[in-house]
């Protein structure tokens, strides 16, 4: 796991390579990406209708 220079070096990093200003906007849409997918986790598939019958096993 990085630790302190490592992470300011990253984060240099990451800097040059999306420069400063797309930064906030890579954060939020990670962000809304994580939040979308622990919605979907929680709630039940919109097409599933439950006709289909489980799986056999």
């Amino acid at each position: 796991m990085p630790q302190g220079r490592e992470w300011i070096w990253i984060f240099l990093a990451i800097v040059v390579l999306f420069g400063a200003s797309r930064i906030p906007a890579l954060a939020r849409s990670f962000g809304q990406g994580i939040r979308e997918f622990k919605t979907g986790l929680k709630e039940p598939s919109k097409d599933d209708d439950g006709k289909t019958p489980p799986p056999k096993s």
